[in-house]
């Protein structure tokens, strides 16, 4: 019994340890981001590694918030993720009740065709969006960040898995009492499927949010950029190297919002995707 006691003991111990080395691991980078952003230019690759410099300042921020106005670009990536987040909610809790819960002709065929485009690399599809957005005359707006994403295939996927579980007697006792599907859907599933529409919008903001490729082909001024196009842009002043603490400062600036949002929801986020993922059971 003893010996069966100590192998649990030193099972437990092991076991702590590799989850700890596993966090220690997954932090380091964080903690070097955070401290290599108070760090002067000149320690950032000195050997040996400075980790924490007694030089340590806050020069980084003060140039970014002062020179390079990074709260207009903190604000300018906010609105288009919170805008296009708002709508790929909107329209992905639609599209997956109508799955759901409507029989119609040719349903089954065409979410199979819907979840098919999931298979296209939107590398496929960017130089034909960059045109269409050119001819409506989008180039260097928010508009084409926002609108062509109003509905995503996995959006669609992901909804409709989770109003599967709502039952359809409460649906029908809504209808025998007059009420349209609009209502129908607004007043009883979305209070049912809110940890989902939670859980796929925390998804959707930070994809938004760390969206790199589309916002640099159609953003074309400083005053337009999103944080991770403003990022990019921070190579090239003394010598034509990177200001490494710049951007350093900036990626910790960046990560501030996702961290608090991801912080006060985490609790509704695990109920959505535990929910979803036992719905597709």
């Amino acid at each position: 019994m003893n010996d069966k006691r100590i192998q649990r003991l030193l099972g437990d111990i092991l076991l702590h340890a590799f989850l700890l080395l596993l966090v220690g691991f997954m932090v380091l980078p964080f903690f070097w981001m955070l401290t290599t952003s108070l760090k002067p230019q000149s320690e950032i690759f000195t050997k040996p590694i400075v980790w924490i410099s007694a030089n340590s300042n806050l020069d980084a921020y003060r140039e970014l918030l002062f020179d390079r106005n990074i709260m207009r670009i903190v604000a300018n990536t906010f609105i288009i993720a919170a805008s296009a987040t708002i709508l790929q909610i909107f329209f992905c809790s639609l599209g997956g009740y109508g799955f759901a819960k409507f029989r119609f002709r040719g349903r089954e065929a065409a979410f199979g065709v819907l979840l098919g485009t999931m298979l296209v690399p939107f590398s496929i599809m960017l130089i034909p969006l960059y045109y269409i957005m050119l001819r409506l005359g989008w180039i260097n707006t928010f508009w084409p960040l926002i609108i062509p994403g109003a509905a995503s295939a996995f959006g669609i996927f992901f909804m409709r898995q989770y109003i599967s579980t709502v039952a359809d007697e409460l649906l029908d006792a809504a209808r025998i009492d007059g009420a349209g599907e609009f209502r129908i859907f607004s007043q009883i599933v979305v209070p049912i499927i809110a940890p989902g529409m939670i859980s796929l919008g925390l998804i959707f903001f930070m994809s938004s949010w760390n969206n790199f490729l589309f916002p640099l082909v159609i953003l074309k001024t400083p005053e337009m950029f999103t944080l991770p196009i403003a990022i990019r842009s921070m190579v090239g002043s003394t010598l034509g190297r990177p200001i490494y603490h710049l951007q350093m400062a900036a990626s910790v600036i960046s990560i501030v919002p996702l961290l608090i949002i991801f912080l006060a929801f985490q609790k509704r986020f695990v109920a959505g995707i535990t929910s979803g993922a036992l719905a597709g059971e």
